[in-house]
C-alpha cells in the first residue's frame, strides 16, 4: 500500500512567519501519525503577478507548471497563510491564480484543486487568528472546485503561542491542530 503523501505550503516567506511555524508543526504532527510530508516555500516558485495578457503571450509560467506538479504529486494539500488587511495575501493569491490556469494533459484545466482535498490554518498575533483570511481562501479554493475539509485553525495571539523548539505551548492549540491533521488525513486516505 502506498503512503499517504500531504503538501504543506505556507502563504508567507517572511523570517520568522508565524505561519511557517505553524507550518513546521503541523508538518510535525502528521510526521507522527505515519504521514510523508514535502514542506515547500513559494519562494522556490516565484511567479509574475498574474495577467491574462501575460498569459496570452507567453502561456504560463514553468514555474506555475512546476508547483501544479508538485501538488499533483501529493493526496492532500495543507495551506497556511497570513492575513493581510482582512484577506488572503498577495503571494498566496497570485500562486493560486497561476495555478487556476495550468493545463497539462492528460489533466485538464483546474484538475490540481479538483482531485485532492485540501486544509487551511491561519496564524496571527490578534484574536482573531485569521479567521477572515481563512474565508477568503476557503471561497477562492472552493471556486476553483475544491474540496476544502470542514476543519480550519486560526491561532490566535500567534507572537506568544510557540515554544523555544516552535511547539505549540498550549493543550487547546495543539489539540485543534491535531483535529485539523487527522481530518486530513481522512478526506486523503481514499485517494491513496
Amino acid at each position: 500500500m502506498s503512503v499517504l503523501k500531504i503538501l504543506i505550503i505556507p502563504g508567507s516567506t517572511r523570517a520568522g512567519s508565524h505561519n511557517t511555524k505553524l507550518a513546521a508543526a503541523a508538518a510535525y504532527q502528521f510526521v507522527q501519525a505515519g504521514v510523508d510530508i514535502t514542506r515547500i516555500s513559494l519562494a522556490d516558485f516565484p511567479l509574475p503577478i498574474y495577467d491574462a495578457d501575460l498569459e496570452a503571450r507567453s502561456g504560463v509560467p514553468r514555474d506555475a507548471v512546476n508547483l501544479k506538479r508538485m501538488m499533483s504529486a501529493h493526496h492532500g494539500v495543507l495551506l497556511v497563510t497570513p492575513e493581510y488587511n482582512a484577506a488572503v495575501p498577495p503571494l498566496l493569491g497570485n500562486a493560486l491564480a497561476w495555478l487556476s490556469r495550468v493545463d497539462e494533459p492528460p489533466e485538464g484545466r483546474g484538475h490540481v484543486f479538483r482531485s485532492r482535498p485540501f486544509a487551511i490554518a491561519a496564524a496571527s498575533e490578534n484574536r482573531f487568528g485569521g479567521v477572515r483570511a481563512l474565508a477568503a481562501l476557503r471561497l477562492m479554493l472552493t471556486a476553483c472546485n475544491a474540496t476544502v475539509i470542514p476543519s480550519q485553525l486560526a491561532l490566535a495571539f500567534a507572537d506568544k503561542a510557540y515554544n523555544d523548539m516552535d511547539r505549540l505551548r498550549l493543550p487547546a492549540d495543539t489539540a485543534a491542530l491535531d483535529a485539523l491533521v487527522r481530518q486530513l488525513i481522512d478526506f486523503a486516505q481514499p485517494t491513496v
